[in-house]
């Protein structure tokens, strides 16, 4: 005989389900990591405005590409005005605001899932997929792409978030799996 489990997030929870069918389900996985991905962006963000100079220094830093491999190819690429990297670094902590706000709401919505509101599922999948992508763009466009191989940061002796970019890529890459894996029959 053969049953098959829906374990897809576009469901709604049954009520009446058990422990072990909440605390292992991908909707809990789901919203366990969109909240620490959440708490985590906006730790980040508040850092970035507690510790402005630090943080504003880095990204001017990867902008001129003083610090890095220097050949008339790619040194036309170098920004050094003071008023562009501050403009990028605002845009990139209030990008990390946004990543987190979305992530936070999602969080919200997935408690609301999982005490099996009806339509809350899926608005908690769509909202957490939106921050993760939102982070994707952040991380892997601007951190690796924009940052790491135009303006050469992988080669800045002073500054290189390379690796924590990786990290974020990373992190949201398996979220936006997660929530978007398609429903699955397992054989019972």
């Amino acid at each position: 005989m053969s049953t098959t489990t829906d374990t897809s997030l576009s469901s709604e929870p049954q009520r009446g389900k058990g422990f072990l069918d909440l605390a292992g389900s991908r909707q809990l996985a789901v919203a366990v990591l969109a909240t620490i991905t959440g708490f985590y962006y906006l730790l980040v963000a508040i850092t970035n405005c507690t510790d402005t100079e630090t943080n504003r220094r880095g990204v001017a830093a990867v902008l001129s590409m003083e610090q890095t491999i220097h050949s008339a190819g790619t040194d036309w690429r170098a920004i050094g005005n003071e008023t562009v990297a501050l403009v990028a670094y605002i845009l990139i902590v209030g990008w990390e605001f946004l990543i987190a706000f979305v992530l936070l709401a999602a969080a919200v919505v997935w408690v609301r899932a999982l005490r099996g509101q009806v339509g809350a599922t899926a608005t908690a999948a769509k909202l957490s997929s939106l921050g993760w992508t939102l982070a994707v763009l952040l991380f892997a466009g601007g951190f690796l792409t924009i940052g790491g191989e135009w303006f050469r940061m992988w080669a800045n002796e002073d500054v290189n978030a390379s690796s924590a970019a990786l990290q974020n890529f990373l992190i949201a890459g398996v979220g936006l799996i997660l929530v978007h894996l398609p429903r699955s029959a397992e054989a019972g």
